[in-house]
């Protein structure tokens, strides 16, 4: 959870031991009053849609929707994705591999380049897949991030990737989807939180015990 004003950063990370959604929830009121704000006095809500774990990414999109229809809020979508290429593009990178372990065998993985006015552009859908399913869609020297990589090191193989070793244990966090937030706002890109929905990718959530069996062969 994070809260951004002009170049102010406000953050709070979560604890185990409690709901997901209390959690938000005590985040938002602790980043709110160290900030002496109130929802009312924000610009809008960057709310996380996936693709990650099924609770998680419904939890995140409930709890936006709520927030935002309490306080009359416009929100913004932005995919664990774009905020985890966000990190490399920060960091230099032109264009960037971001990719995420998926459990299953699989690997949720997207290609974005470098963009001034939004942070970053897609160069290619959202996927899910095998690792060799993942394909750089157009030439050029892509910095790879995020735990698929560290999960599935043949990833580091594909032609014309760079890794950095730091890169291949990197995760989302809420300074970038706050600051994709932000600039998507400044475009007038937000939408009604009726609209807005989660970014699954697949149905499936769990192997049976023989499709375990064969993936362990």
């Amino acid at each position: 959870m994070a809260l951004l004003s002009g170049d102010e950063f406000i953050s709070r990370s979560a604890e185990g031991g409690r709901s997901h959604a209390q959690q938000v929830l005590e985040m938002v009121e602790a980043v709110l009053a160290e900030a002496e704000s109130s929802l009312s006095m924000l610009d809008g809500i960057a709310a996380s849609i996936g693709p990650g774990a099924f609770t998680g990414v419904r939890i995140s999109v409930a709890v936006a929707q709520g927030l935002a229809f309490g306080a009359g809020l416009r929100v913004v979508p932005v995919s664990t994705l774009e905020a985890l290429a966000l990190q490399a593009v920060q960091s230099g990178a032109r264009l960037a591999l971001a990719c995420l372990d998926a459990r299953m065998g699989e690997v949720y993985w997207g290609c974005f380049a470098a963009d001034l006015a939004r942070g970053l552009i897609a160069s290619c859908p959202a996927s899910v897949g095998p690792p060799e399913s993942v394909v750089l869609p157009v030439p050029g020297a892509y910095r790879g991030i995020g735990r698929g990589f560290g999960a599935y090191p043949a990833l580091a193989a594909l032609p014309g990737l760079e890794l950095d070793p730091k890169g291949s244990t990197a995760l989302p966090n809420a300074r970038e989807f706050a600051r994709l937030g932000a600039l998507r706002l400044q475009r007038d890109e937000g939408m009604d939180p009726a609209d807005l929905s989660p970014l699954y990718l697949r149905d499936k959530v769990a192997l049976t015990e023989a499709e375990r069996r064969q993936q362990k062969a």
